[in-house]
């Protein structure tokens, strides 16, 4: 009874080889506040120069026909755009949020307030027009991190902590600012980010299959049409295409297997959650794939190209041995 307490509760245990506690080592370790605290500057970091670069977009995007203006996701509570001022401020707020949960300030606060704000931002952008996908991930793993306890090391809420308390009892710092306890809560926020990450692929591999060719995708024709179409509309819109596309095109071959690597990464990414090592090759292989688009189809994902959304997979911190 009490190993079956310990799990329900996310105190460390000891574990005894039950297949259940296996799997619970396995996705929600006990582990040390380091771990998600990382992850939360990493994100909050890249999300911060990410969104003031498209400052200026946004700003556009607001101020565009009203006709354009397609509601999708929780946009669909509104039958007309906002005010282009309101929107602004908005987009601003989130960005103010986002700092203030990067730094771990007031994070039960600013961190889900910081979640509603991105997925805000995000959606209303994809209201206008296409719906773009490139920043799902990115939107997702701020929420995780907004939602959970990730600002309990390496944060100001932590700091703050550390000089009412740490300091009168001889803690260090460093001790204040990462301590050394042990939480199922937060080794398991590295595998709810994942969580997100995986969905994303599983989903876009099974909307390949699913689609009029179903699994004859993998022969690599309907890629080679898509690069061929996408380096094309490029063109005609007076953007150069990318010379990889050109020098790949009479490849049939090469195609086919580009084909069945996406179709492995993006099906197998379940897989990634087996074991550490499996998700670090996944983790690495989604990586390329994103390089590897970039390259031929001048296609930006920023946020898998820059390798933070994979960090989640290279946990930093301690946790007790499984």
């Amino acid at each position: 009874m009490n190993k079956f307490l310990s799990l329900i509760t996310g105190k460390p245990n000891q574990p005894t080889g039950a297949p259940l506690e296996r799997i619970m080592d396995t996705l929600r370790p006990a582990a040390t506040p380091l771990r998600p605290a990382v992850l939360r500057l990493g994100v909050g970091s890249f999300g911060a120069v990410h969104q003031f670069r498209r400052r200026e977009m946004m700003h556009t995007l607001h101020r565009q026909d009203p006709s354009r203006f397609a509601p999708i996701g929780v946009a669909r509570i509104l039958k007309r755009p906002l005010p282009p001022a309101l929107a602004d401020a908005l987009f601003s707020a989130a960005q103010v949020t986002n700092v203030l949960t990067t730094l771990g300030i007031a994070h039960r606060v600013t961190g889900p307030l910081n979640a509603a704000l991105q997925l805000w931002t995000m959606t209303y952008r994809n209201s206008w027009g296409m719906i773009f996908h490139n920043d799902n991930g990115l939107v997702l793993h701020q929420a995780v991190l907004g939602l959970s306890r990730s600002a309990d090391a390496l944060s100001v809420d932590a700091l703050v902590t550390h000089l009412r308390t740490g300091a009168a009892h001889g803690e260090t710092l460093w001790q204040g600012l990462a301590p050394q306890r042990f939480d199922r809560a937060y080794g398991g926020i590295a595998t709810a980010m994942n969580i997100g990450t995986i969905a994303i692929y599983f989903i876009s591999g099974i909307a390949k299959i699913r689609s009029p060719k179903g699994w004859a995708w993998a022969s690599g024709d309907t890629l080679r049409e898509q690069i061929a179409a996408d380096a094309v509309r490029k063109e005609v819109f007076g953007t150069p295409a990318p010379k990889a596309a050109a020098a790949l095109y009479n490849s049939k071959a090469q195609f086919g297997v580009l084909a069945v690597g996406t179709l492995v990464v993006e099906l197998g990414a379940p897989l990634s959650l087996i074991d550490r090592r499996l998700g670090q090759l996944f983790a690495l292989a989604a990586w390329g794939m994103h390089v590897g688009i970039q390259v031929v189809m001048g296609i930006k994902f920023k946020y898998n190209t820059s390798g933070v959304s994979y960090l989640p997979y290279f946990p930093v911190g301690r946790q007790l041995s499984a």
